[in-house]
């Protein structure tokens, strides 16, 4: 017979961020319960609002099944004792197993005879299956949590009902003084106390007290109640996943209505105006047909339509708060200059470990004229890039930043033309933020993308220095992402930027110039350069991994002491290209052949002498190499592939022709210093030792 189970945690309301994942990781372990307790059922329905964690397992077998398991013991000759009598490990073995010396068997493993033992396990009917779900309900993790009462369990809030019913029957178990029963609750202020009389009344009964507890439909009606405003007002809304995702974690009963400020406020910039709806106050803001903000707002309430004009004017008060202060920021804001500014980011901590926010601007300054230079940017542009390194944190001590912290960068860019900077500066002050998230959006400006570039790597070398690496779970200051955000932009620009000579240049500019860094901290910036190195190239693995590539080819590019990341990208792109290639099992095998005998084997680097040629295969080797050296040139790594693919016959009859090692010094050393300088070609491809091709 097949049974409905329902489990609904009740709680004080849960942060919308944590709602999604919560109900995601509930599903997750009731699935993984049953299926080690080899318990089969349909499917697994799930719901969640701010106060709900539910789910319904749909045709749930009515027991575990019979299962008969061989259990391996000790060895023969541990069972039997020299008397050929049960020895007292096979007597404990079987009386653990609930059997007896009588159930005993030998079977060979590996040479050796071992003990086995057939045990009968009966099913246990779903009844006394299902109170076992407690252990999983309580090992819930969650990114933030509380106690309550005087317990010391901790949970994302305080767990306020349980319920637990298998069709008609309540499934008996308690957490903390919570009771597991079949009585819910309803919307906190519209609903009642609800009962179900089955596992399967769960929707309808709570639906008949205001609340929807299918997450997916509960979305799918504000949607249709957007949509519908949008159509009556002829608006254009810009329905961001990620707020909506967030309204819907809010509400249990979901009601969509508009309200308005005053147009005087759209002289404030669009952004600041777009942050106080959407960060705010979770309010979708609305635009004309062609793009243009309008002093409107559509937001979602968490119940009905009664009492609405009411809830309209309280939004809208609060909102006109928020903008008015917007307002006297932006004005007040103005009234100052960049220079005025400055004066007190000087004063700005940047961490009490590493210096000032201005001192951190100044290091930024020498890394992103060294990557300028480097990526060949004009000079007019380095001149912007200098200007840009100067100010570019001025806009975190305006009131309106202060006020809004999310619009650092952005008002700076705003700011910057308002007082003369000209576009590329003012832009790359916006730019140097991204990507603010690991998906974010990346940098356009090259000048932009240089000045994120060293920002990044300024804070990631500095905090390495001063001791605070991120180690586990633990990153504070974002470093991980600052790691992921340089390695995509220069991914994004395909810029080849050498970390090591970088760190070079950091190390001299330092020893000559501190600006302002403690001196333990300028000690230690040579010595961390290689673990900043594997700590972007960790970003570039996990880059890697998410696209699929083998995992091989993973660690022969990571592996290699190439320190240009966008070459690592290359190398990866080439091998996976060639991966299923007839010959690529071939060519990797003689290219490595040919590093390791030389890595085995060194020599000082020599031309190859052609007057030492014993064999016509030397000479073949020799102008073929010669040929793909003349060719590659500065061509792209694909291309050296093809050219050493096509090089592997001749390296083969080469291999065949001659013995590397002859007795002759001369002879072996010219041979080694021809392999040397095919090695030096194939490692351009990654270390090749760590392909696997057989």
């Amino acid at each position: 017979m097949a049974h409905n189970f329902l489990l609904e945690i009740g709680l004080e309301e849960i942060p919308a961020h944590v709602v999604t994942p919560s109900i995601s990781q509930l599903q997750q372990r009731v699935s993984s319960f049953l299926a080690e307790q080899r318990i089969d059922y349909q499917e697994i329905k799930v719901f969640s609002t701010p106060r709900r964690l539910a789910i319904q397992v749909m045709a749930l077998a009515d027991a575990q099944p019979d299962i008969e398991e061989e259990v391996k013991g000790p060895s023969k000759k541990i069972a039997l004792d020299s008397n050929n009598n049960w020895s007292k490990a096979a007597q404990g073995f079987v009386r653990g197993q609930g059997l007896t010396v009588d159930d005993i068997t030998f079977k060979e493993l590996k040479g050796v005879e071992y003990v086995y033992v057939t045990k009968f396990i009966k099913g246990q009917p779903i009844e006394r299956v299902l109170p076992e779900l407690k252990k999983q309900i309580m090992a819930m993790t969650f990114p933030t949590t509380m106690k309550w009462g005087n317990y010391s369990f901790e949970y994302v809030r305080p767990i306020k009902w349980i319920v637990a019913l298998l069709d008609d029957k309540v499934i008996p178990f308690s957490i903390l003084d919570i009771v597991a029963d079949r009585t819910s609750r309803g919307h906190r202020f519209l609903g009642h106390e609800v009962t179900f009389a089955d596992a399967l009344d769960y929707e309808e009964k709570l639906m008949a007290d205001f609340v929807i507890a299918d997450a997916d439909k509960r979305k799918q009606l504000i949607k249709k109640q957007i949509e519908q405003i949008r159509l009556t007002n002829n608006w254009n809304v810009v329905l961001d996943e990620n707020l909506l995702e967030e309204v819907n974690n809010l509400v249990e009963w979901p009601t969509a209505f508009t309200g308005s400020f005053k147009d005087e406020y759209l002289a404030v910039p669009d952004e600041v105006l777009i942050t106080s709806m959407k960060e705010h106050q979770r309010f979708f803001y609305v635009t004309d047909t062609a793009g243009k903000l309008l002093p409107h707002f559509i937001a979602v309430r968490n119940g009905n339509t009664e009492f609405l004009d009411n809830v309209v004017r309280g939004n809208e008060k609060v909102l006109t708060a928020r903008l008015e202060d917007a307002k006297f920021f932006y004005t007040e804001d103005q009234k100052q200059s960049i220079s005025d500014y400055m004066v007190k980011v000087k004063k700005l901590t940047f961490h009490d470990k590493i210096g000032s926010v201005y001192q951190h601007m100044q290091r930024v300054g020498i890394i992103a004229h060294q990557i300028g230079k480097k990526v060949g940017i004009s000079n007019a542009e380095l001149v912007d890039l200098q200007r840009a390194s100067e100010i570019y944190k001025f806009d975190l001590v305006t009131g309106m930043v202060g006020e809004f912290s999310e619009l650092q960068g952005i008002m700076g860019e705003k700011y910057a033309r308002i007082f003369g900077e000209n576009n590329n500066v003012a832009q790359a002050i916006r730019e140097h933020y991204m990507p603010i998230s690991a998906e974010g959006v990346l940098p356009i400006s090259k000048i932009g993308a240089i000045l994120a570039l060293a920002d990044k790597y300024d804070s990631i070398i500095t905090f390495f220095a001063a001791g605070m690496i991120p180690s586990g779970a633990n990153d504070p200051y974002a470093l991980r992402r600052a790691a992921l955000g340089i390695v995509r932009i220069l991914k994004e620009q395909q810029w080849h930027l050498d970390f090591e000579k970088l760190n070079e240049v950091l190390v001299l500019a330092l020893a000559t110039n501190t600006t302002g860094l403690p001196t333990v901290v300028i000690e230690n910036i040579d010595s961390v350069t290689d673990s900043v190195l594997l700590f972007i190239q960790d970003r570039v693995k996990q880059m890697l991994t998410n696209a699929d590539t083998r995992h091989d080819i993973i660690e022969a590019v990571i592996g290699n002491t190439n320190t240009d990341i966008l070459t690592i990208f290359e190398q990866a792109n080439v091998l996976m290209v060639h991966k299923d290639d007839a010959d690529f099992r071939s060519v990797i095998e003689t290219l490595t052949r040919v590093i390791r005998l030389t890595k085995q084997n060194q020599v000082t680097p020599d031309k190859v002498d052609t007057r030492l040629f014993e064999d016509a295969s030397e000479e073949a080797l020799f102008i073929a190499v010669e040929d793909v050296i003349n060719n590659i040139g500065n061509a792209p790594l694909s291309q050296l592939y093809t050219s050493l693919a096509k090089l592997v016959p001749t390296i083969v009859t080469y291999f065949d022709a001659n013995m590397i090692m002859a007795s002759d010094k001369a002879v072996k050393n010219n041979r080694l210093r021809q392999l040397n300088i095919i090695a030096s070609l194939a490692k351009q491809l990654g270390d090749l030792d760590n392909l696997v091709v057989k």
